[in-house]
């Protein structure tokens, strides 16, 4: 299995930036779709947003889109989760998957370990 760390997580006003990463290790990220999910306290994990092998198809959850920008590098082992005009209720840990590229959990089969996102209003 591939293993991944995500970082870029932190405190910020309502209305900012942030930008994930989530670096693979192990196993190449070249033939896995992408995905990010979150989870808020005392709230069920929910999918963020995910991305194909190549890049070419993207698909987001209705609460970020407009918002939200998944993307990767191949060649850096990373993908990203730019993150703008943050609100509180994204307020959650993130986690990035390495599977299907698509909006279901259960077609994942790696996992970071997540990265806190506090969105102060």
């Amino acid at each position: 299995q591939v293993q991944l760390v995500e970082s870029g997580g932190g405190l910020v006003q309502a209305g900012g930036s942030l930008r994930l990463s989530c670096t693979a290790s192990g196993r190449s990220l070249s033939p896995y779709g992408m995905g990010w999910f979150r989870q808020a306290p005392g709230k069920e994990r929910e999918f963020v947003a995910a991305i194909s092998w190549n890049g070419d198809n993207t698909v987001y959850a209705d609460s970020v889109k407009g918002r939200f920008t998944i993307s990767r590098d191949n060649a850096k082992e990373t993908a990203y989760l730019q993150m703008n005009t943050l609100k509180p209720e994204d307020t959650a840990v993130y986690y990035c998957a390495a599977g299907s590229g698509r909006r279901y959990p259960d077609e994942y089969g790696s996992w970071g370990q997540g990265t806190q996102v506090i969105v102060a209003s």
